[in-house]
């Protein structure tokens, strides 16, 4: 898994990822831009799309917008339709988690769950329909978590079950025009998601130590591990590949 050469698997391909300044969505950017691909990466907040695009270096462009704001992805969509004229890969990536035992779930908690999570993927899909190529890629980020169950996230967890579900449907209604909707699920992987979300340490703490008694590989994984599998999804070499869900979890989700 060598990030050191290009072997440009994206060459010439146009890519927009949502929540692109940390943690998967970045190291995603990183490995994209390293296949040829030109990239557009998206975050709340101009201080973090900065710092991104820093590290990043040339070839990427940085647009703020709030995935749960359908005023800010129509933009967006305008935004790569301008630069890019059309878009191969859509990597709607943004999203957090949001922890709490049933009995300490408001409809505020709740709804910002199924916003960030559920209406973000959903609204980027279709802020993005005309500005798709035929035979584009799109792929949504879910979590192995989806097919799961533990204390506490009960919010989380079914948010990730409602966005593998999309793509299964999403992937029917657009297959016609070549497009391909795959689901892509890590399992525990150490990035600022959880500083992002309202998880305790420990409950962190528990997840890993659940990876490692459960999974067959026992650790945890590197965002560059998930970021290889959106590189496959992106590529024409997942050319026949459409409504599935690639999990990267270690094995912990099927064992």
């Amino acid at each position: 898994m060598s990030n050191s050469t290009n072997s440009d698997r994206l060459a010439g391909k146009k890519a927009v990822i949502t929540g692109g300044t940390t943690g998967l969505g970045l190291a995603t950017a990183k490995r994209y831009l390293e296949e040829g691909a030109q990239v557009i990466i998206t975050g709340r907040k101009q201080e973090g799309i900065d710092k991104a695009l820093a590290e990043l270096g040339t070839g990427t462009l940085g647009f703020v917008a709030d995935s749960t704001s359908i005023a800010d992805l129509a933009a967006l969509a305008e935004f790569a339709k301008a630069q890019f004229g059309e878009v191969d890969i859509l990597f709607a990536n943004a999203g957090n988690g949001m922890f709490a035992p049933i009995d300490q779930v408001d409809e505020e908690l709740y709804a910002r769950q199924f916003d960030l999570n559920v209406k973000g993927a959903f609204f980027t899909v279709q802020a993005f329909l005309a500005v798709l190529s035929d035979a584009s890629s799109v792929i949504l980020t879910a979590s192995a978590v989806h097919a799961k169950g533990a204390p506490g996230g009960t919010l989380y967890f079914a948010s990730k079950a409602a966005v593998r579900s999309f793509a299964r449907t999403m992937a029917a209604e657009l297959g016609g025009r070549g497009i391909r909707v795959n689901t892509l699920s890590p399992g525990i992987v150490p990035t600022a998601f959880f500083k992002n979300s309202n998880a305790p340490e420990e409950l962190y703490n528990d997840f890993e130590a659940l990876a490692g008694r459960g999974a067959p590989l026992g650790r945890a994984g590197k965002p560059v591990e998930i970021a290889e599998v959106a590189v496959f999804l992106g590529s024409d070499e997942a050319s026949f590949v459409t409504a599935a869900d690639y999990v990267a979890d270690g094995g912990w989700m099927n064992v």
